[in-house]
């Protein structure tokens, strides 16, 4: 059985005391498995409450939704990388579609986020994906590719073995729409067909977001090209992200 990889990404969402209520009903409905790993991604401002109430499993990590490249400075609401790691981030998200269209991070951002969280031996969560019309104009694949390019620039084949690469399309996010099983896995085989290119000899888990929930999860994690999820809504719920990661034991 491949390793799979289950990412929650709570948003602006989940207060400290709410994560360590989360925390005990989750470990309470769950339990270690060989070959699934767990990352969860809350805000600043709970993320030493995460890494406190999940930190007694080993499968369990805490990662930061965003980091800014410059380890510290005048930049008022960044959260630098020696920050996140002091509040127990093992990781962090890079370049997520809202952090992309909402915030106006470029694909040149991306890129000194993934460096600089390498260099700090941190995994860098890198995001990938199309919008609405890009999608209908048949440039997913230029779209996505460019990101990963852009985000990898500059990475060496050693720097890959901490990288993870979330292909999350633009429309799916929150819209309760999301890419067939099918027509992920084709994406993920045009991703991982461009890291072997990139230097990545290793296996770069590729993972899907966009609406993922319990109805249809199954079905993503059982394409061959699919390493795991990166979800959003659908994780806030204890015993509902219990289910899904289930689908992992």
């Amino acid at each position: 059985m491949r390793p799979l990889l289950f990412a929650a990404n709570w948003k602006m969402q989940v207060t400290p005391g709410e994560t360590r209520r989360f925390a005990e009903q989750f470990l309470g409905a769950t339990a270690p498995v060989d070959g699934r790993s767990l990352w969860f991604f809350p805000s600043a401002v709970s993320m030493a409450s995460a890494a406190d109430a999940f930190g007694g499993r080993a499968d369990i990590q805490i990662g930061a939704q965003d980091v800014h490249w410059e380890p510290k400075g005048a930049f008022t609401g960044a959260t630098s990388i020696p920050l996140a790691r002091g509040a127990g981030a093992s990781g962090a998200l890079v370049g997520h579609s809202e952090r992309r269209h909402v915030f106006g991070e470029t694909d040149v951002e991306t890129g000194r986020k993934v460096r600089a969280l390498l260099d700090a031996g941190l995994t860098a969560f890198l995001c990938v994906g199309e919008k609405l019309e890009e999608r209908e104009a048949g440039e997913t694949e230029a779209v996505v590719l460019r990101q990963l390019r852009a985000g990898l620039a500059g990475v060496a084949a050693e720097g890959m073995r901490r990288v993870v690469v979330a292909y999350e399309p633009v429309w799916a996010i929150g819209t309760g729409r999301n890419a067939t099983a099918e027509d992920a896995a084709r994406v993920h085989a045009a991703l991982r067909a461009e890291l072997s290119n990139l230097g990545a000899t290793d296996r770069v888990p590729v993972l899907y977001g966009g609406s993922v929930n319990l109805g249809n999860a199954r079905g993503l994690l059982a394409q061959p090209e699919i390493d795991g999820v990166l979800v959003g809504g659908a994780s806030l719920d204890p015993d509902g992200w219990a289910e899904i990661v289930g689908i992992g034991g």
